[in-house]
């Protein structure tokens, strides 16, 4: 077993995206070979939204503020509030948007993300 106590608290890498203030870390992998699960935080601040393409399944979970989802693929916006489960599948098109912030817990499955030092 591991045990992080407010893992929601620390501070996580740039995604790296021009213009967006988006942060997203791994705080625990799976030692799993055939089927990695990454788990962690995903922060967002309002300004520029973060336009993602999924390559991997994820459910997230809204842990603090709220989330504007848009579903490219279909025009659809979800409101998403603490407490909110959300699942993307492989080839999702998806806009992250907050009015202020909002932070969300994610298990997917992927490799690990690999940030520059």
């Amino acid at each position: 077993m591991q045990y992080r106590q407010q893992g929601v608290k620390e501070q996580q890498p740039s995604m790296n995206v021009e213009g967006v203030k988006a942060w997203l870390g791994d705080t625990f992998v799976s030692n799993s070979k055939d089927k990695t699960i990454c788990a962690g935080f995903f922060h967002l601040e309002a300004g520029k939204p973060l336009d993602y393409t999924y390559d991997y399944e994820e459910m997230k979970v809204v842990v603090e503020g709220e989330f504007i989802i848009k579903e490219v693929k279909t025009g659809k916006v979800y409101n998403c509030k603490v407490g909110d489960v959300l699942y993307f599948a492989d080839g999702d098109h998806i806009i992250f948007d907050t009015p202020n912030r909002a932070v969300g817990f994610f298990c997917g499955q992927r490799a690990p993300l690999v940030h520059p030092l």
